[in-house]
């Protein structure tokens, strides 16, 4: 058994290092365009974390952007009026929602952490409309934190690769936890985002020209171009 997980760890591993290659010059998520701009600001990342929830990058980066112009703190954020917020993060999915979770948390934030962001997953989960996915990106993207923020992309490819055999994004963190050392946690979920909107698509992955074709079981894959 030992071998077999050792094995599969090398696997990983070189699928990794292969993407990290293919992926070079493909569009990079909308988080890692927010620390390039802003810096690695906990706050930031959270709030765009929470604008990108079920909404492409190609809206929520912008929508990230008009928002940040006028606020950049929770005090700063908590005194735009919410049809302010609204009417600048209007094209996101579920910006009704979004706005009064943006509002709780940020007077969760200035009542309970002294407006500071926390850095516990357990701390981070009681905030509102955080989940696990956006408190992993928050640990790794906003405090370079070791975490696995599993989308949908990462429970995807990891599945279909065969590194996992998961049902639920849960599933997968706790996997891939146990199959991954710490320092590839933090470039997976980037990673694998990036290949999974060009190459391992949802629909009809583009298996012919996929850069890991040998080394991927295609599991779940009915359709391939």
């Amino acid at each position: 058994m030992a071998k077999t997980v050792a094995n599969q760890e090398k696997c990983a591993i070189a699928i990794l290092t292969i993407i990290r290659t293919a992926t070079k010059g493909m569009v990079e998520p909308a988080i890692t365009h927010i620390i390039k701009e802003y810096g690695r600001d906990p706050f930031l990342v959270l709030v765009s974390c929470i604008l990108s929830l079920r909404t492409k990058d190609t809206v929520s980066l912008p929508a990230s952007r008009r928002l940040f112009a006028h606020a950049k703190t929770a005090k700063e954020m908590l005194l735009l009026p919410t049809k302010t917020i609204e009417s600048l993060i209007y094209s996101v999915g579920f910006y009704h929602q979004k706005t009064k979770q943006i509002h709780a948390l940020s007077a969760m934030l200035i009542a309970s952490f002294k407006s500071t962001v926390p850095h516990t997953e357990k701390e981070l989960l009681s905030l509102p409309g955080v989940g696990r996915k956006t408190a992993n990106l928050v640990l790794s993207a906003g405090f370079d934190i070791p975490a696995i923020c599993v989308d949908t992309h990462v429970h995807r490819i990891s599945n279909r690769l065969g590194l996992v055999a998961t049902t639920t994004p849960e599933e997968t963190e706790i996997a891939l936890k146990k199959l991954l050392p710490k320092k590839y946690w933090a470039e997976y979920n980037k990673l694998m985002v990036m290949f999974g909107q060009n190459v391992c698509v949802p629909i009809s992955p583009f298996c012919s020209t996929c850069p890991v074709r040998h080394l991927c079981p295609k599991i779940g894959v009915t359709k391939s171009r």
